[in-house]
């Protein structure tokens, strides 16, 4: 299943986030979306775990867990319009 991973610290990088949902399960991507000129963060990211059940678990845990001062927002990823 492709999570969506919002509102993360700016900070944060992909080794934190795949360490973060590989708490609930194998974790086979992580792809931290980053501005194209500046290479900082948008503050938002995927991350593919290949069980439902555990990409589940990921999301019911970690939605408004807070992580280093700021309410993740996780949920199923949805195609883009």
């Amino acid at each position: 299943m492709n999570i969506y991973a919002g509102n993360l610290p700016y900070t944060v990088s992909e080794n934190e986030l795949r360490d973060l949902f590989a708490e609930f399960g194998d974790v086979s991507d992580v792809h931290l979306i980053t501005d194209r000129y500046s290479g900082r963060s948008k503050g938002f990211g995927f991350v593919e775990m290949p069980q439902e059940s555990e990409a589940q678990a990921a999301i019911d845990n970690l939605n408004e867990r807070n992580v280093k001062g700021r309410n993740l927002k996780v949920n199923k990823a949805r195609p883009r319009q």
